[in-house]
């Protein structure tokens, strides 16, 4: 399995710089450890993020915080460009999605989960759940420049947790699996702590550091669930044609 590791591509795409850091690095982290080749994109560069800055410098400050992240990984980092709160389903999306998945060439892919508390979760798990598919159809246009080439097959695809792993009307959302991140735990904090612009905003907001707190807390509840320390989980995308069997679990089982 660790041979087969190294060949493998990884893509994590998020809404925001610093989702895919509260939600699924632990993960990456263990995947980067067996060779695993690791793309991390966010749709937006979290231009709506600040109550201090304009949108244009708090999007290119918080573009650096996210490329730090992936550097302490080692991992590549896209930002898609789109703006908070207006990520949208429509042709135009779906292709400069479809076009990302194109470039990264992921054999899994880990994104959005189709119910969360805000649109642009939501909109992103559309969106990448559709340009999966979309990726490897050779007559499906990106009306890109100079556009990557379709990819060869559908990858593997995981949902992460929706936030405190709930739905609108707080009733829990249970995962399929949960991945022991309990050696991976302190690079993911490291990570996540990357994006100050965030963390000081919430600091600000909540008086007290919940964006490191939480997540840890949040961590620890999905390992209690697996008898481990810290834990993150996931649901597979399985409807046809996705593929089903489940790669990202056989590659981390110990």
């Amino acid at each position: 399995m660790v041979n087969q590791a190294e060949s493998l591509r990884i893509l994590a795409i998020h809404a925001h710089p610093d989702d895919v850091e509260i939600q699924c690095a632990g993960t990456l982290a263990r995947l980067k450890k067996l060779g695993c080749h690791i793309t991390i994109a966010t749709m937006t560069a979290g231009d709506c993020g600040s109550a201090e800055m304009g949108p244009v410098e708090i999007a290119n400050v918080r573009r650096a915080e996210a490329q730090k992240a992936a550097d302490m990984l080692g991992a590549e980092y896209m930002c898609l460009e789109f703006r908070d709160l207006s990520i949208i389903v429509d042709n135009e999306s779906r292709r400069r999605v479809t076009e990302a998945v194109r470039k990264a060439r992921p054999d899994i892919v880990l994104t959005a989960p189709p119910v969360d508390y805000m649109s642009d979760h939501e909109m992103t798990s559309r969106l990448v759940r559709d340009a999966c598919f979309g990726a490897s159809a050779p007559n499906y246009t990106t009306h890109e420049y100079q556009p990557a080439p379709p990819t060869e097959k559908i990858p593997h695809l995981y949902y992460v947790d929706p936030i405190e792993g709930c739905d609108y009307f707080g009733n829990p959302i249970e995962p399929q699996f949960i991945i022991d991140i309990t050696e991976t735990f302190d690079l993911k904090i490291k990570m996540l702590a990357c994006h100050e612009s965030q963390r000081a905003w919430l600091r600000k907001q909540h008086g007290l550091d919940e964006y490191l707190d939480g997540t840890e807390r949040w961590s620890a509840s999905r390992g209690k669930q697996i008898g481990v320390a810290y834990g993150e989980a996931f649901v597979q995308h399985c409807g046809h044609p996705y593929p089903h069997s489940n790669l990202l679990q056989e590659l981390l089982e110990k």
